[in-house]
């Protein structure tokens, strides 16, 4: 189960990695987009990254009580 986990919160990671590029790249080009929908995906990505923690903290804590 622990196992499982962490590739789940490794996906997380990938998914907040995915959101960060993308508000990087729309950041950069600027314009019209960036300034609608910028703090729109900060707040995504910051959402995501909780998320992603609290599933690195459930898998270690899953990892450990299986040892």
């Amino acid at each position: 189960m622990g196992h499982a986990l962490l590739w789940v919160a490794m996906i997380a990671c990938l998914v907040v990695l995915g959101i960060l590029l993308f508000g990087v790249g729309s950041f950069a080009k600027g314009g019209d987009f960036n300034r609608k929908y910028a703090n729109k995906i900060m707040q995504y990505r910051l959402l995501a990254q909780a998320v992603a923690v609290v599933l690195i903290l459930i898998a270690v804590a899953a990892l450990r009580a299986g040892n």
